[in-house]
């Protein structure tokens, strides 16, 4: 189970919210770029295909 990828999805989710929050909206793009490839490792590891 890929713990640590599925952690740092949930707290990018968290990071953006702050950031939202703040109005740095910059700092949100950052968040979803890695949001994004944690739920890719994420996927790649649960999905079918995975050993």
């Amino acid at each position: 189970m890929p713990a640590a990828a599925i952690s740092l999805a949930v707290l990018m989710v968290g990071a953006a919210l702050i950031h939202l929050r703040d109005n740095e909206y910059p700092a949100i793009a950052v968040n979803l770029v890695l949001l994004a490839l944690a739920l890719f490792v994420a996927f790649e590891r649960i999905g079918p295909e995975a050993l």
